[in-house]
């Protein structure tokens, strides 16, 4: 898919980018792959990685600068938008930042790919956009109803977007399981409520699931991966077995249980074996047979939830992953 192509992500110096870029070399051969970004030194530290590797770039640049997408995007067959602010409470604290970058910076990317002609684009998504309750998750919702609007928008260009949307990555910098690893010692751990539940997805799975995106997207899909669930009881009981539990409350905009596909996106959506996809409301694309496939409508009222979920990761196996990822816990 991307031999000999040009491949360029957004925000590529990024937990995702880093398990992005290696696994995209190692089953491809694209041409150039392009870390988009704005931070200097991320970039100066993964360039080291890659050594002399003639295909990987690096590109400095913000979303918000339209100017610098242009230039960036010229001669990109492919991208990846991993770029965002979503860390919760900084959106909290600090929307103005937020809406810039996650939405005013969608719009920028959706106009710049389709005036360079880019073939397809996968936008990275999040769980909090479903049912927003937060500043993030608004933000989020906002660039996934963009990116879907934008193969409308594109008019008799060929760019097409899709979406992709996942729960929390494991061991991911500043997500739960590196935090109470590095306080285990401590013989306490912060539980914000005991009823809390999330959804858990390795890196990796990501990246394939946006591999499988760019294969079989016809635009406007929201790829929904199928992925088990946790208490972050349980998870606490991985990390540190033996550590008591402080009850501290909910944080600001944060939410009990993840959530990724709500009843208002039920009618539209088809189940997959290993994946959920959410077709477009608009054009009615929902019913559309090549966006559809072999997908199989869910019930009525359907909601896919981190409490309702089929499947649910033990905490022997949590601790497992830990052990055998120890080294890249908190780093990726």
């Amino acid at each position: 898919m991307f031999d000999g192509k040009s491949v360029l992500i957004t925000g590529g110096t990024g937990s995702f980018g880093h398990t992005f870029v290696p696994m995209t070399l190692a089953k491809y051969n694209p041409r150039r792959l392009v870390i988009y970004s704005r931070d200097e030194m991320k970039q100066w530290e993964m360039a080291k990685l890659y050594g002399d590797d003639p295909r990987v770039r690096f590109f400095i640049g913000d979303v918000r600068d339209k100017d610098r997408l242009a230039r960036a995007l010229d001669g990109i067959d492919f991208v990846v938008h991993a770029a965002a602010t979503k860390i919760v409470p900084t959106a909290e604290y600090n929307p103005f930042e937020c809406v810039k970058t996650n939405v005013i910076g969608a719009m920028n990317l959706i106009d710049a790919c389709i005036d360079h002609e880019v073939k397809r684009v996968i936008a990275l998504s999040t769980d909090k956009a479903s049912s927003p309750a937060n500043l993030y998750g608004a933000t989020k919702l906002t660039s996934d109803k963009l990116f879907v609007a934008g193969n409308s928008y594109s008019g008799s260009h060929k760019t097409r977007f899709s979406v992709v949307r996942y729960g929390n990555v494991m061991g991911s910098r500043g997500s739960v399981i590196p935090f109470f690893l590095s306080i285990a010692d401590k013989g306490e751990l912060p539980i914000t409520d005991v009823r809390m539940t999330r959804f858990m997805i390795t890196l990796e799975q990501g990246v394939e699931l946006v591999w499988h995106a760019f294969e079989d997207m016809v635009g406007g899909e929201i790829y929904v991966k199928k992925i088990p669930s946790m208490k972050v009881t349980d998870v606490a009981l991985a990390c540190a077995p033996n550590a008591k539990h402080e009850i501290v409350g909910i944080r600001p905009g944060e939410k009990l249980h993840e959530q990724m596909i709500g009843t208002e996106d039920a009618p539209y959506t088809y189940e997959h074996s290993e994946h959920f996809k959410i077709l477009p409301a608009i054009h009615n694309w929902s019913n559309d047979p090549y966006r559809i496939k072999d997908g199989k409508k869910v019930p009525e009222g359907f909601t896919y939830c981190s409490d309702n979920n089929a499947e649910w990761m033990s905490i022997e196996t949590l601790r497992a992953w830990i052990t055998q990822n120890r080294e890249k816990v908190g780093n990726i």
